[in-house]
Parts: structure tokens; C-alpha cells; sequence
């Protein structure tokens, strides 16, 4: 399919949204590289405490996002939770950047997560009420598209900064705010269609009780393959142990997601083809394998195709999963759907963190790795049981 037959079948709420995505996503990246250095060096913060705000951080993103998912079912109306989801995160990073002692970025953070929290089950509800059955795959791949290409952009403008500011890393916090506020402007042409009667149960508990046994079965695939999936600064520090410098470490992330925004568009195209559930198996395998790779790799040559592996994986499974999703439940309900899977995921993720470090350090690196592959390739039997509509 052509580029401009592609961009054809992209509704214009979708650009918007996905426009959103990227220029929060720059602001949100351009934080990443140095954030522990602002914690360490500026704030004098001790290193367990880099560990203790993103755990924290993370956990409060988790739990609110089936909460504000399902509310936002209830009300059948997403806009306002995504303008204030998306308006938090903006607010945040000037919290972050006026920060003097580490409690006020732990603020900030945890304000940026629970915008992240409001917000991530009522967008992934308002891409699939613009998409159709021969296109959602389409849609959600392009809005990863959108949302990577900001994680490319974003380190690259931090390192830029980091060349001409070596020594003021508060102003390119400052900075990072600049997009974060740019990205609420794309909000002013989005219009949602009124809400429609809803004769979903009032209750989040019977709403999941009521969900089909194809999203159950899903459910379960995703905590059990995210038990695995720990942080990918495990995948950093396994690069580094390797020899690897800091730089080319950072270079290789930024490869990584490079790879990931390119492929996440085609593959999504890809699923409306064959089906969500074939595309989101066979990248559940290449995690599976570039797992057992990062385990079993003592040579810093092969980081790099391992990266750009590993960014197959996830534009294979992440968009193309809310597609299948989309397939599976109904549209009354989709925003809990999302949430529900969204917190799982999460917190099952950030026990995989913990698990993850508890290996790394008293087992062996390589049995980080081998839970992970051992996890994902467990979770594929729950997968292989649901049966879409497409």
C-alpha cells in the first residue's frame, strides 16, 4: 500500500491525536537522559532515590488507568479526560524544572503519571471509535508512529541541549515544558461526536466480570507475559556490561526507537490484512528471542540488531493489541477494556522490574533475560486461545 493511500485512511482526529502524542512524547524524552543527572548532581539525591520516584511514578499511572477508563464509559465522553490527562503532564514538568529538593520531583513525576493514568483509556477509546474493522490496526500503529517519532526526536534535542548547556541542566527541564504545552493546541480541532446511550453495568468490578472470555483470556496472556517484561534499562545496562560507552548505548536507543516509529505503521496496516492476533503472536516470539539473545550475547557487535529487534516486537504488539482489543469488546466499554489492560500490564511490569533486579544481581545478568523469554513464551498459550472478529 502506498504512502498516500495509507494517509488517506487516517481520519483527521487520528493526525490530531497522534500530532498530541509526538510533541508530548519530545517533551517527556528530552526529560529522560537527564533526570537521574538532575537528581544526582544538582539535587544532591542519593542513587535509590532515581528507583524509588519512577516506582512510585509508575505504579500511580497503573492504578488509575482502569479507574479513569471506566469512568470515562460511564460518562461516554473521552475528550475531557484526555485534555486534562495530556494538561497534567505539561504542568508537571514545570513542577520538575522549578525543583529544588527531590520531594517536589516525586510531585512532579507522580502528577505527570496520574495525567498519564486520566488519560491513556479514553484516547486508546476515542482511536478506536475513528477507526473501522479494515482499518483500526492501521490507525493505532500510525498513533505509535506519532508517539515514537517523539521519543527519536526528543533525546536528540536533550543531547543538543546537553552540548550547549553542559552545565544548566534546569534549563533544558524549562526546556522539555515547551512541547509539553504545544501538544494541548492540537486539543482546539478535535471535535467528539455526543455522547451515546450507555446501557453498560454501573459497576468497574461487573463491568470486568462482564467482559468476554476472548478479552479474559487476553488479560491473563498480558500479566503473565508482563511478569517478564522488565525495564528496558536492564536491556542499557546489559550493553554497558558488554563495553559498550554511554554514548553508543544512547545511539542504540535512539536506533531502537527509530525502528519501532517506522514499523509500527505498516505492521499495523499488516494486521487489517491477516488479523491482529497473528501479527501480535509472531512479535511476542521476536521478544521471546531477543531475550534469549540478550542473555546469551558477550559481544557488543550484536546490541545493535538485537535493538532493532526488539523494536520489531513492540511495533507488533503494542498498537496491534489495542487493535485486537477493539476487535473483542464492545464499544460501550472500550475505555475500561483499555484501562483494565493498561494497569495490569503496569503493575505486573514494575514487579517484573523488581524481579528482574533481584536476578540481575543474585543469580546472574543472563537469568534476567531467560525469566522474561520463559514468561512470554508461557503467556502465548492464553493468547492462542482468543478468536477476533476480524
Amino acid at each position: 500500500m502506498k504512502l498516500f493511500d495509507i494517509a488517506k485512511k487516517i481520519p483527521r482526529t487520528v493526525w490530531y491525536l497522534g500530532s498530541v502524542s509526538f510533541f508530548n512524547d519530545v517533551a517527556s524524552e528530552m526529560l529522560y537522559p537527564v533526570m537521574p543527572i538532575f537528581l544526582t548532581q544538582v539535587l544532591g539525591a542519593p542513587v535509590f532515590i532515581v528507583g524509588l520516584i519512577e516506582g512510585v511514578a509508575e505504579g500511580t499511572a497503573s492504578i488509575f488507568k482502569a479507574l479513569f477508563g471506566y469512568w470515562s464509559d460511564k460518562l461516554q465522553k473521552r475528550k475531557p479526560f484526555v485534555v486534562a490527562g495530556y494538561g497534567a503532564g505539561a504542568v508537571a514538568k514545570i513542577i520538575i524544572a522549578l525543583s529544588y529538593a527531590w520531594p517536589t520531583v516525586l510531585i512532579g513525576r507522580v502528577a505527570d503519571r496520574f495525567g498519564k493514568g486520566v488519560r491513556t483509556g479514553a484516547r486508546d477509546a476515542m482511536l478506536n471509535a475513528a477507526s473501522e474493522p479494515d482499518n483500526r490496526g492501521l490507525i493505532f500503529g500510525f498513533h505509535r508512529s506519532m508517539d515514537t517519532l517523539g521519543a527519536v526526536v526528543g533525546p536528540s534535542i536533550a543531547l543538543v541541549l546537553l552540548y550547549f548547556f553542559p552545565t544548566d541542566i534546569r534549563k533544558i527541564l524549562y526546556y522539555a515544558a515547551i512541547p509539553a504545552f504545544v501538544s494541548l493546541f492540537f486539543f482546539f480541532f478535535i471535535r467528539e461526536p455526543k455522547p451515546k446511550p450507555s446501557h453498560a453495568k454501573l459497576h468497574l468490578l461487573a463491568s470486568i466480570k462482564d467482559f468476554p472470555p476472548q478479552y479474559k483470556f487476553f488479560l491473563l496472556g498480558t500479566a503473565l507475559f508482563s511478569l517478564g517484561n522488565s525495564s528496558d534499562s536492564f536491556l542499557i545496562l546489559r550493553a554497558v556490561s558488554l563495553g559498550m560507552s554511554v554514548v553508543l548505548t544512547i545511539a542504540a536507543y535512539v536506533v531502537y526507537n527509530l525502528v519501532y516509529a517506522l514499523v509500527s505503521t505498516p505492521a499495523g496496516s499488516i494486521s487489517d490484512r491477516i488479523g491482529p492476533k497473528k501479527v501480535f503472536i509472531f512479535g511476542t516470539l521476536i521478544f521471546a528471542f531477543v531475550y534469549v539473545g540478550f542473555a546469551f550475547n558477550h559481544h557488543q557487535l550484536y546490541i545493535w540488531p538485537l535493538f532493532a529487534l526488539y523494536a520489531f516486537y513492540i511495533a507488533l504488539t503494542d498498537g496491534i493489541g489495542k487493535a485486537l482489543i477493539g476487535s473483542i469488546v464492545s464499544p460501550e466499554k472500550i475505555g475500561t477494556g483499555y484501562g483494565v489492560i493498561n494497569s495490569v500490564s503496569g503493575i505486573f511490569t514494575v514487579l517484573a522490574s523488581v524481579i528482574g533486579g533481584l536476578l540481575w544481581s543474585f543469580v546472574a545478568p543472563e537469568a534476567t533475560f531467560i525469566f522474561g523469554a520463559v514468561c512470554a513464551l508461557l503467556s502465548l498459550f492464553f493468547f492462542l486461545q482468543i478468536r477476533s472478529s476480524v
